[in-house]
């Protein structure tokens, strides 16, 4: 979304393009979505990540963590667009046609991909693609919950985006941003740049947390024991 993890823009946006379609998520759509997000973080009026509840209960941390809402928000979302009816502010009117395209089309191969399972009676999707993007969410859910929730609700992005401190697989996989409030603050440094700038602003970092397990368990203990 940022155009940093490559040097060529057109290669940035294949790569978005290609995990968009995997993960049901609108690359053109997204970029609005999250630039709106770095924009007004944790502003209730204007930073689109709050219009989803974070957990406050055992139960609501269990359906997230699921991945159930993240399907059914993001399915709503392509139909929405697809049918042309996207009122998001943060979408700019000269870039809904790009919106409402680029849903189509994610219809158009999610049709054409299956009507040819279908045919030729493969299950090789299934096993490659729909099984693992199901059994990945959790992980996901868990990873993404670490980085604002339990943060204070204030302008300052080196107190209301959390860095979570954990060890060099996850940083691998998740293309350093555990390092999340340096990356909040200052969202053009490359990801591969990140442990670099984390020891230039350590020390004014505002929030952070020793490991996700610690996390989890700090969110978890933060609920009010409503089964709800």
């Amino acid at each position: 979304m940022h155009e940093t993890a490559f040097r060529t823009a057109w290669l940035n946006r294949a790569v978005a393009a290609v995990a968009g379609f995997l993960i049901l998520l609108p690359p053109a759509w997204f970029r609005y979505f999250h630039f709106a997000h770095h924009r007004h973080t944790h502003d209730p009026e204007n930073d689109p990540e709050l219009r989803a509840q974070k957990p406050e209960t055992v139960s609501q941390y269990l359906r997230y963590l699921s991945g159930g809402p993240y399907w059914i928000a993001m399915g709503r979302v392509v139909a929405t667009n697809a049918a042309g009816r996207n009122r998001d502010g943060f979408v700019p009117e000269k870039s809904r046609g790009k919106v409402v395209a680029e849903a189509r089309l994610f219809l158009i191969g999610y049709a054409v991909l299956l009507a040819a399972s279908l045919t030729i009676q493969s299950a090789l999707l299934l096993w490659v693609w729909i099984v693992p993007v199901l059994v990945g969410q959790p992980f996901l859910r868990a990873y993404l919950l670490a980085e604002h929730a339990l943060c204070p609700h204030v302008a300052n992005m080196l107190e209301n985006t959390r860095t979570t401190f954990t060890n060099r697989l996850v940083r691998f996989v998740a293309w350093n941003m555990p390092y999340h409030s340096e990356h909040h603050s200052y969202p053009a440094v490359p990801f591969h740049r990140l442990p670099r700038f984390h020891e230039i602003v350590a020390e004014h970092l505002g929030t952070t947390e020793r490991g996700y397990v610690r996390f989890h368990r700090k969110l978890v203990g933060s609920f009010d024991g409503r089964a709800g």
